[in-house]
């Protein structure tokens, strides 16, 4: 966006609000003229009150007691012509008017206040939540990155949907996960998962180890504060992934996760054949019980992670969102533009509102990211391509 276009939507909206001002003083304008060329029996002083009543849905409180005092006067000159001002009925007008105009003023003020409070409370929440989920990076080693994220409650900005990405010596790290439940409610568990992750990633060498790690971490946490009515209910699913810089490989271990997709160019879709594990939280687990899958991911390629919001997402027919269908016409899209694909045909397809959170990443392996092309042999497995050999505990 350049300087020019961003000075025009700056004033743009000025300029709407501003025009809309004119609405109430055009109504005091036509009722004053009106009333004054009608008959005297024919009384529309008494609806000048809808011009300070609109205006605090304009302005605020200073311009609203300005279009009150306009209103006013308008009901004075309108007596002035209909019998002068020491009528009784004019008289009760303009009290009335008046009066009604002061409480008008007195709703703005409070009305303004608690839009103040309620900005204050939010920017605190927004500040909060980003720390609990911090932006991911536009590049980190090969991969070039994007996300993004639908929380379904208003207010706001993230929910029971997680991710983070963590820097290895010589390979990236990524976890996308879903805590059971959705909105504010859910980011209690979702920071205890992602300081895991954080806390954990550099200290397990392997993926299995990473989510045995989270899993004791989870169960610690739900054993101390879980309320009894909610036992056995807190559960998160999780995806770790692993991406070695110098080998066309990605290394996942799924806990319960839906797997990712995977474009290459010529809008070919595929998805891995995982082995998941249980969710976290549902039980002890040990590293091994837990598979580390290895899959080829060739550079131009593209590895979209997502939380069930997504592939969940009902239209008005309760029909699922088709997320492999659709990403199949963007799969040479770079991850920003497929970010703002996705964004758009998701919220279509819901018509604007989304029944859970939602998450997505995609992760692009730039054409120079790597040099060891045939580190290893690659082999295709269920319209993936699956590397040989792969075992628990390295790729």
């Amino acid at each position: 966006m350049g300087p020019q276009q961003g000075s025009d939507g700056l004033r743009q909206p000025w300029l709407s609000s501003h025009a809309l001002l004119l609405l109430p003083l055009a109504l005091i304008v036509v009722i004053t003229v009106v009333d004054i060329r009608f008959p005297a029996d024919i009384h529309l002083g008494p609806a000048l009150v809808i011009a300070p009543a609109l205006t605090p849905s304009l302005a605020g409180p200073r311009m609203t007691g300005l279009v009150g005092a306009l209103a006013v006067a308008a009901q004075v000159i309108i007596a002035v012509f209909h019998g002068g001002l020491t009528t009784a009925n004019h008289i009760v007008q303009i009290v009335t008017l008046a009066v009604l105009s002061v409480l008008v003023v007195i709703y703005s003020v409070i009305r303004e206040r608690r839009r103040a409070q309620l900005a204050q409370i939010r920017s605190v929440a927004e500040a909060a939540q980003h720390v609990l989920l911090w932006p991911l990076p536009e590049q980190i080693g090969p991969l070039r990155v994007a996300s993004l994220y639908l929380a379904a409650e208003d207010e706001a900005q993230i929910g029971g949907d997680l991710y983070a990405t963590d820097r290895m010596d010589g390979a990236v790290r990524v976890m996308i996960g879903d805590v059971r439940g959705k909105g504010l409610s859910a980011i209690g568990e979702a920071a205890l998962l992602l300081g895991a992750f954080r806390e954990a990633t550099h200290r397990h060498t392997s993926l299995p180890e990473l989510a045995a790690a989270l899993e004791q971490s989870g169960s610690r946490y739900l054993a101390d504060f879980e309320p009894a009515e909610e036992v056995d209910e807190r559960f998160a699913t999780a995806l770790l992934v692993e991406i070695p810089d110098e080998d066309p490989i990605t290394r996942m271990t799924s806990c319960g996760h839906p797997p990712p997709l995977l474009l290459s160019p010529g809008h070919v879709v595929t998805v891995p054949s995982l082995h998941p594990a249980p969710p976290l939280g549902v039980g002890w687990a040990a590293p091994g019980d837990y598979t580390l899958d290895v899959f080829s991911f060739e550079a131009g390629d593209t590895l979209l992670l997502y939380t069930d919001g997504v592939v969940e997402a009902r239209d008005a027919g309760g029909r699922f969102y088709p997320l492999a269908e659709r990403v199949a016409q963007w799969t040479e899209a770079s991850p920003e533009a497929l970010m703002h694909h996705l964004r758009r045909d998701l919220l279509a397809h819901t018509g604007g509102r989304l029944g859970d959170d939602a998450a997505l990443i995609a992760l692009h392996r730039t054409p120079d990211a790597h040099h060891a092309r045939h580190h290893g042999r690659i082999f295709p497995a269920n319209g993936f391509r699956h590397r040989h050999g792969a075992h628990p505990h390295g790729g």
